[in-house]
């Protein structure tokens, strides 16, 4: 008996801990140019549904709240004006530095 409630408290504790770790919250990311269409990305851990001018993940780990995350994103859908969540946002550097891998970057740069 006492095994079955030590195996249960471990279980309890265990999804606690994977629920905080994996469902921080919603992150969105603007666009600079709207997507043609409805499109799913995955970036920093996180899925985007990106529709219009607007990629948004209901519920992302804190990890994907990065220039890290924002550039895989980027490099998908294009240039990012505005990259956040309900606690956070990226900065004009990491912006920046998120927008260097932007698809269609390199073509822009060489004009």
């Amino acid at each position: 008996m006492k095994l079955r409630t030590l195996a249960a408290v471990a279980a309890v504790s265990v999804s606690m801990f994977a629920g905080s770790a994996f469902a921080d919250g919603r992150i969105a990311a603007a666009l600079d140019a709207p997507v043609p269409v409805k499109t799913k990305v995955v970036a920093g851990g996180a899925v985007f549904v990106c529709e219009g001018s607007e990629c948004v993940s209901a519920q992302a780990p804190s990890r994907a709240l990065t220039a890290v995350a924002c550039k895989a994103l980027a490099k998908e859908v294009g240039r990012v004006s505005a990259f956040g969540g309900e606690s956070r946002s990226l900065d004009a550097d990491d912006l920046t530095r998120c927008n260097a891998a932007a698809k269609g970057a390199a073509l822009a740069s060489a004009k």
